[in-house]
């Protein structure tokens, strides 16, 4: 089978079994079929600068946030273990990769003409995964091996990985065709053309095919789990939550977002179901203001239809006309962990605290 081996470890007093599947790898490096990693500010409130480090991480194996005992620059954390099968095998031709991010390492200037989003694939014929994230300059180069920014530091951030099979890439391929991604790094081997030829066009530079301004995909985890992915193209110039999401899911959201200038973003309730602006959030001790979060990601406010989102976009003004999209989930697990750390946000009259 393709992708599949094993190796046998010797592993304190027994036999250890890893899996050589590409796949998301949780804190110890073993498959999982997803994960989060939340990482929080350096500027915490009631707190002295912290290292900008520390992380809390969720998997579908968890029935909550952790607490990391690595920080998410080390080698050892779930970050580095996922990307580290991505920079051991990146120069094969029987796998496939693609990083991209608007920020792209070593360059200090943002490509706003491309989709606001980041992230990174790797697959073979058997399965994958999908990272998604809002760190910018992140990952590293496949030859130069994992890091992480200092500028990565100050803001909290949030990742997602999710592992698919391979038969999954032909709708991210599509998706990814509305992102619009800056694409820095990548490799498609000619064996992956026919079946996931949009990869290919974006990963050769080559001009896209017309597009609409929006595309919803429903995909399925290794594991079964269904997600559905929001993306929206350079076409749809309005506020991807309060103009479809909400509606779509019909639920309403509560939003966290980043806000470059520190101007609240109000919320909008002029539509059937509403949209909110998070302003303080609280991973267990840990609470700090919206304003200091580069994180981008919404909950449902109510426990009626459970929807969680992570992605790419921004409630911000300046920037809805950007491509990009959102992973989102009815997951309880993922749901309860992030609706319990909304500490407050702003509804349409008044403060709400959770």
């Amino acid at each position: 089978m393709s992708g599949l081996c094993w190796l046998s470890v010797l592993w304190m007093f027994g036999i250890r079994l890893i899996s050589c599947e590409i796949t998301c790898r949780n804190e110890e490096g073993d498959p999982v079929d997803w994960f989060v990693v939340y990482k929080l500010p350096k500027n915490l409130i009631n707190e002295t600068y912290g290292p900008g480090l520390d992380y809390f991480y969720l998997d579908s194996k968890s029935q909550g946030w952790q607490v990391s005992k690595f920080f998410i620059n080390m080698t050892q954390g779930a970050m580095a273990h996922v990307l580290q099968q991505l920079y051991q095998s990146y120069n094969r031709n029987d796998t496939a990769y693609m990083l991209y991010n608007d920020s792209p390492p070593g360059i200090n200037s943002s490509f706003a003409q491309k989709g606001h989003c980041k992230g990174a694939l790797f697959f073979d014929k058997y399965q994958g995964f999908w990272l998604i994230h809002s760190i910018p300059h992140f990952p590293p180069f496949p030859e130069n091996g994992f890091g992480y920014p200092e500028t990565g530091r100050f803001y909290g951030q949030i990742a997602m990985c999710v592992t698919y099979k391979y038969e999954q890439y032909e709708q991210i391929a599509a998706q990814l065709l509305y992102y619009n991604p800056n694409v820095y790094n990548c490799s498609i081997p000619d064996i992956y053309q026919k079946d996931l030829w949009g990869l290919y066009r974006i990963c050769q530079g080559s001009g896209f095919p017309w597009v609409e301004a929006t595309r919803l995909a429903l995909l399925e985890s290794a594991q079964g789990e269904s997600f559905l992915n929001f993306a929206k193209s350079k076409y749809f110039h309005d506020d991807i939550f309060t103009a479809w999401m909400a509606q779509k899911m019909q639920t309403h959201l509560l939003t966290e977002t980043w806000r470059p200038t520190g101007i609240e973003v109000p919320s909008n309730c002029s539509l059937p179901w509403h949209v909110y602006t998070i302003k303080r959030i609280k991973l267990l001790a840990n609470s700090f203001y919206s304003l200091h979060d580069h994180s981008k990601w919404c909950v449902s406010r109510w426990t009626t239809n459970m929807w969680t989102c992570i992605g790419d976009l921004n409630r911000y003004p300046q920037e809805l006309w950007r491509s990009g999209g959102f992973v989102c989930s009815q997951n309880e697990i993922i749901y309860k962990a992030f609706r319990n750390i909304v500490a407050y946000f702003s509804d349409c009259e008044k403060d709400n605290f959770h």
